[in-house]
């Protein structure tokens, strides 16, 4: 059953395609720690699926979430794709491991130790090429250089993408976790069509990068968008204001997002379809000027 729900976000343009601007992020159709396969691969195989029947547009995913696992599911959920779906996805960034692991005193987070970055450009294009491979696509709509390599010049890196896209391979080239010098460096080796950096309600250290993003029309992609912390707790402003609308704290911070600009695409992600419904349905979440100055000078 469709019900496009996401297209109440309203829409924004990338590479050639107009998306509903809330979308879906695919790392979590994996294993622990984003890693292997996930508990329960045909609910993951659902939850694209019904993404797309919600009226979400835009899947965001990289080779690095499984690694590999993420995009071979969206592959078999999805393929053929439908004309108006744009599958993003990225390179830049090795797996060594699992980034959470279980012990006797319970789960430890290996954080970016076990995301090393390599943008050697000859790494890169062979990453495109197998993202192609894995997802059944002869281009891909947005390529995105998951992190910038401090040991390869960012010129070298934005290159590669380059040649790419000269080639037909990708449309559109996106950057992620970089900051407004690195995204004007990148643009003039070539145009970018999106960045994606962390951002959220309790982490806004990106928002000189998003005020540019939105002062250039570049499509900004906040991963973590749920992140609300301590204004989610009992009495906080994100709770009053969820219980005043009868949503949830993850749909009013979603939904802030989406007020908060109108190049912002937010990204969240799930392995539940269940969640993800709950979170797709902040699309059509209004929030009262007051509410979102409230929120906006939260922290």
């Amino acid at each position: 059953m469709t019900d496009p729900v996401a297209h109440a976000a309203g829409s924004f343009a990338i590479a050639g395609k107009k998306v509903a601007r809330l979308g879906f992020g695919a790392m979590r159709l994996t294993g622990l720690g984003v890693w292997g396969e996930p508990d329960d691969r045909d609910e993951c195989i659902r939850v694209v699926r019904r993404a797309v029947e919600l009226g979400v547009q835009l899947i965001d995913t990289a080779d690095s979430y499984g690694p590999y696992v993420s995009e071979e599911i969206i592959r078999e959920a999805l393929h053929p794709y439908p004309d108006d779906v744009l599958i993003a996805t990225k390179a830049g960034l090795t797996r060594n491991g699992p980034d959470v692991i279980k012990t006797a005193q319970g789960l430890v987070r290996l954080g970016p130790k076990a995301w090393p970055p390599v943008g050697r450009p000859e790494y890169l294009r062979q990453e495109a090429e197998m993202s192609l491979r894995r997802l059944g696509l002869d281009h891909i709509d947005l390529f995105q250089l998951h992190r910038v390599d401090p040991k390869v010049p960012l010129e070298d890196q934005v290159g590669e993408l380059k040649d790419l896209q000269d080639e037909g391979k990708i449309v559109a080239i996106g950057l992620s976790q970089v900051t407004v010098d690195q995204i004007e460096r990148a643009r003039r080796i070539a145009d970018i069509a999106t960045v994606q950096n962390r951002y959220n309600l309790t982490d806004r250290s990106s928002a000189d990068v998003l005020d540019h993003c939105t002062g250039e029309g570049i499509g900004f992609l906040p991963w973590a968008p749920v992140g609300a912390g301590e204004l989610a707790e009992s009495g906080g402003p994100v709770d009053r204001i969820a219980s005043a609308h009868g949503a949830t704290s993850s749909q009013v911070a979603l939904a802030w997002l989406l007020a908060r600009s109108e190049v912002v695409l937010p990204i969240p992600g799930t392995s539940k379809v269940a969640h993800l419904e709950d979170n797709t349905a902040a699309a059509q979440l209004r929030l009262s000027a007051q509410e979102i100055d409230e929120l906006t000078h939260s922290v």
